[in-house]
């Protein structure tokens, strides 16, 4: 079993959701990451997700996109990202989720990529831009290596194409919560909860989480009322890590961190 499946088995019996923490690897530096994930353990993230940058990442709004610039200038290569990876995974036993877009595996070889990829600790990887239908050589890969395989649906994702996408899910599913791109949102909307309920009463063969513009306690306590198994918090932790000086980063995160979690409980 993989840690991502081990940690929400463990999360269900204590009859908690997991928090799910994103940050862009090697921003603002790699000495701040390494800063950031101690913080996001000690605070209690459940599951940690890592972005790797990409020149044109159509997922991800401005906070995320500067972020991911500020990595590829500080040369965050795919082999250093890995070295660090392995750094964190000395540290914490926490599951590791690699998050990229999909022709930085394609162009390397999906087999010798995710090989690469578990060896260094990552357990899972989320693809924004993965299509179902052209998944097959990249499922196939992660099979063999074990590696889950987190795939994004939208509150519109029709019931035939959810079924379809469940199915090649394992870890958990990523429903996104707004239409566009991630960042920080000002209000949590009717449909994604109507979504949400409608896609919990779909899909039984993995937890479904919410993310995209989730960025405070009432949101995680919001969504976990509603039915999430899982919440992902993202531009609010690259927002702290931008403001903050490198020598507070990890208080500051452990302390957001914290309070997130406790919505989780």
């Amino acid at each position: 079993m993989s840690r991502i499946k081990e940690k929400f088995r463990e999360l269900n019996s204590k009859k908690e959701k997991a928090l799910v923490s994103y940050i862009m690897v090697g921003y603002p530096s790699e000495n701040a990451t390494l800063s950031a994930v101690r913080g996001l353990v000690k605070g209690g993230a459940d599951i940690i997700e890592l972005g790797f940058p990409f020149s044109d990442p159509i997922a991800d709004g401005p906070t995320i996109q500067k972020a991911s610039t500020g990595s590829l200038n500080n040369g965050i290569k795919i082999e250093k990202f890995f070295k660090l990876v392995k750094k964190i995974r000395r540290e914490t036993n926490i599951p590791l989720i690699l998050m990229t877009y999909t022709n930085i595996l394609y162009s390397r070889g999906y087999q010798k990529f995710i090989q690469n990829a578990k060896n260094a600790g990552i357990d899972g990887l989320i693809l924004p831009d993965m299509a179902i239908e052209e998944a097959k050589s990249y499922l196939s890969a992660a099979k063999i290596q074990k590696m889950d395989t987190i795939f994004l649906v939208s509150p519109n994702t029709q019931k035939k194409r959810l079924s379809k996408i469940a199915k090649a899910t394992s870890g958990f599913l990523y429903m996104v919560a707004v239409f566009g791109t991630t960042g920080v949102q000002t209000k949590i909307h009717q449909y994604t909860i109507n979504a949400l309920k409608s896609t919990k009463r779909s899909v039984k063969s993995v937890p479904v989480g919410v993310g995209f513009g989730i960025s405070n306690e009432k949101d995680v306590k919001k969504y976990v009322s509603v039915g999430a198994d899982a919440v992902i918090v993202g531009s609010a932790n690259i927002k702290i890590m931008e403001n903050t000086p490198r020598s507070q980063i990890e208080s500051k995160i452990y302390s957001f961190t914290k309070k997130l979690k406790k919505q989780t409980v």
